[in-house]
């Protein structure tokens, strides 16, 4: 296998989305006093925060629901679930998530080792389904920009993995052949198998070690086995 370039994913990929969303989560119902306002704890808020946001993430993928739309629904749905009515509350909470959540910087064990490991030995990019203006600042916040040549984001391609036309922009975008390249992203529906169908081989970066049954190029659990495929 001659590779050259190696695509990556970007959220829960490399920038741990789980941990940094939960702090910044976190922080907001403080902030904006929701305990005062009704809702018992932090954690009962950010479990139905998440539930409401991966149904309209869902939605968003497929073209059903707007950028905007998904912004200002999944706090407002989130507040109402506790009685709470109130549109500018959901659009200040919604603001300062977007502002506050890029610029933290906790990333998966061994990020930085295993992109200093390939960086100069074969072309890094990132594939992500993040807004663009967000993924940026992710990249800068925790140091990672440096690494990538091109930085492809579904916002600018104007669709979303799985779809095809992503895989094939951002080859095209980094003048790379399929044969050459493989993909690193932790989901399998919309990383890896996207990947495969455009001939790019997939690499699972699977960290609970989840149960599948599709067949892969390769599966890690941990980022620096990376070092012992390249």
């Amino acid at each position: 296998m001659k590779i050259k370039h190696i695509f990556f994913d970007l959220d829960r990929t490399l920038w741990d989305f789980e941990t940094n969303s939960h702090s910044t989560l976190e922080e907001l119902f403080s902030t904006f006093h929701l305990k005062e306002k009704g809702i018992p704890n932090a954690d009962k808020f950010i479990q139905i925060y998440k539930a409401h946001n991966e149904k309209l993430w869902g939605l968003y993928r497929v073209g059903k629901i707007s950028q905007k739309d998904l912004r200002r629904e999944r706090f407002q749905r989130a507040l109402s679930d506790f009685g709470i009515q109130n549109s500018v509350l959901a659009a200040a909470i919604g603001e300062q998530y977007i502002y506050i959540c890029p610029k933290k910087n906790q990333l998966f064990p061994s990020s930085i080792e295993v992109l200093d490991y390939l960086f100069g030995k074969y072309k890094l990019h990132i594939i992500t389904n993040g807004f663009h203006k967000v993924q940026h600042v992710k990249l800068k916040q925790a140091n990672l920009t440096k690494y990538f040549d091109a930085i492809i984001t579904s916002e600018k391609v104007g669709v979303m993995k799985p779809n095809p036309k992503i895989f094939e922009f951002a080859l095209e975008t980094a003048i790379a052949k399929s044969n050459e390249s493989v993909y690193v992203g932790d989901d399998l529906k919309v990383d890896i198998i996207g990947c495969q169908n455009c001939g790019i081989d997939g690499i699972y970066f699977n960290p609970n070690s989840e149960k599948h049954t599709e067949k892969v190029a390769f599966e890690i659990s941990c980022l620096s086995q990376l070092k012992e495929i390249f």
